[in-house]
């Protein structure tokens, strides 16, 4: 009984550990800023490039 007590513990103390540690990094790349895009980067759309596709009814 003491072992089983003794993983336990030793596996909630690593999964606390590694909940701070995720939770801070998750908080500094929320507080970075976010890269915008220039008008430039966005891919144009030319009416060629539409991929048309048929469909045939099914039986």
């Amino acid at each position: 009984m003491t072992v089983f007590l003794t993983i336990l513990f030793v596996l909630l103390t690593i999964n606390a550990i590694l909940l701070i540690f995720s939770v801070n990094g998750a908080k500094e790349r929320f507080i970075k800023p976010i890269k915008k895009l220039s008008e430039t980067s966005t891919p144009k759309l030319f009416p060629n490039e539409v991929v048309k596709t048929e469909y045939k009814e099914a039986v």
